[in-house]
């Protein structure tokens, strides 16, 4: 069955061969605090900055996955308070996570049609921290650059965290207009799920430092210590790290990857907004994520699609909380092929 879903979804079709390999190379066996660990660990942040132009001052860590970088953020990071900007589910959970750790965490929520109004942003001073859900799997919606970069602009002194869990490896991203990015392999990664990235610039290192935050099992300090070395606090995916790595190897740099996927995401729109009956989620352009696509229609409608999809060998990611029953979602990550997008391309062109 091939799969369209949002995440988990399609891994590259080359992940036997590297798991193959990683059982041959005996890296299912290797200790953390090896010398063939710390190689692994160093080739893979290099091949960061080079595939995903990581900035040679951020620092690649890892964790179990998207989700628990926001413990670490608010927990190690943030000072006073954090303030949140975000438009659909996984943004909300990521402001109501935090203000279990810090009551005083604020923000403001987003139509999905809607793209931030910088001039119009008024973010106190006790809030130290700027949140920015990148990439709404949800609800399919994304912040472009352009409105990262404004932010910078107006509150330099704040450090500003991007959850890019469905984006990075997809799109083109600006380290450095965040201090603090984050995501999992499971999505533009095509990987199986089960490991988190966290990728922190010199400004948000700096920060946890002073901090000073420690005696956690994700503290991060400790983790930044151990990271100094090329190691891990505790015992990692060692199998998802080695994956990513070949993954990395493979793949073409980011602004081709980039390309591909705002080509192929023009043609999957033009589909839906050219059927009778179905419709483009995220009505807004300016607003629509480039990786993943919403399409919405009458209840019965949104079912059988999915159904028939199925019967053609096909599973399409289902809506997220109160939009299951009236969309679904499809994955636009670089593991699914051209021919793929096309087969899917032309049975959706039926609707």
């Amino acid at each position: 069955m091939l799969t369209f879903a949002a995440g988990p979804s399609k891994v590259y079709d080359t992940l036997p061969q590297y798991l193959a390999e990683a059982y041959s190379q005996g890296i299912l066996s290797a200790n953390h605090r090896s010398a063939s660990f710390m190689n692994l660990y160093q080739e893979t942040e290099r091949l960061m900055r080079e595939k995903l132009h990581v900035p040679e001052d951020y620092k690649l860590l890892f964790t179990s996955s998207a989700t628990e970088n926001w413990e670490i953020i608010s927990q190690s990071i943030v000072h006073r308070a954090s303030f949140h900007l975000y438009s659909g589910s996984f943004g909300k959970k990521w402001i109501e996570f935090a203000k279990y750790i810090l009551p005083g965490t604020g923000g403001l929520k987003m139509a999905a049609d809607e793209v931030i109004d910088v001039a119009g942003l008024d973010i106190a001073e006790e809030f130290d921290l700027i949140a920015i859900t990148q990439n709404e799997t949800s609800n399919a919606t994304q912040v472009g650059m352009e409105y990262l970069e404004q932010i910078r602009e107006k509150y330099p002194e704040k450090l500003i965290a991007v959850d890019t869990t469905s984006s990075m490896g997809g799109i083109h991203l600006n380290f450095e207009l965040g201090d603090i990015w984050y995501a999992s392999v499971q999505k533009c990664f095509g990987l199986p799920a089960g490991l988190g990235l966290l990728i922190l610039g010199p400004r948000a290192i700096a920060q946890t430092q002073q901090k000073g935050e420690r005696g956690r099992y994700n503290s991060l300090n400790f983790m930044l210590e151990n990271a100094a070395t090329f190691q891990t606090h505790y015992t990692p995916n060692v199998l998802g790290i080695y994956l990513l790595n070949r993954v990395l190897h493979d793949i073409p740099e980011i602004q081709h990857t980039d390309k591909s996927l705002r080509e192929r995401m023009l043609k999957l729109e033009t589909c839906i907004a050219q059927t009778s009956s179905l419709r483009l989620l995220v009505a807004n352009e300016k607003s629509r994520s480039t990786t993943v696509l919403g399409v919405s229609g009458p209840e019965e409608l949104i079912s059988r699609v999915k159904k028939e999809a199925e019967k053609a060998g096909m599973q399409l990611g289902s809506g997220y909380g109160p939009l299951k029953p009236t969309s679904f979602r499809i994955a636009n990550f670089p593991a699914i092929t051209d021919a793929e997008m096309d087969k899917l391309i032309g049975f959706l062109a039926n609707y």
